[in-house]
């Protein structure tokens, strides 16, 4: 079972966007997600067609299922 870490964050203009981070450390603490997520924000790192992050808009912690099969 693959696991992530989403990070959601709005821009400057309102627009949703996401990091992830795999296979993070487990059990998530939520408030030193929330703290590293404002940090992430005022170290104004990223830029994206619709602006700076500006502010947090959650975390989530995705888990999937992957089953392959070999065709042969």
């Amino acid at each position: 079972m693959a696991k992530t870490l989403e990070l959601q964050f709005v821009t400057e203009a309102g627009k949703q966007v996401r990091l992830t981070i795999d296979n993070p450390k487990e059990p998530i603490d939520q408030a030193v997600v929330k703290q590293k997520m404002e940090e992430i924000i005022a170290s104004d790192i990223f830029y994206t067609g619709s602006g700076n992050f500006a502010t947090v808009q959650g975390a989530r912690l995705v888990n999937r299922n992957v089953t392959e099969y070999a065709m042969a």
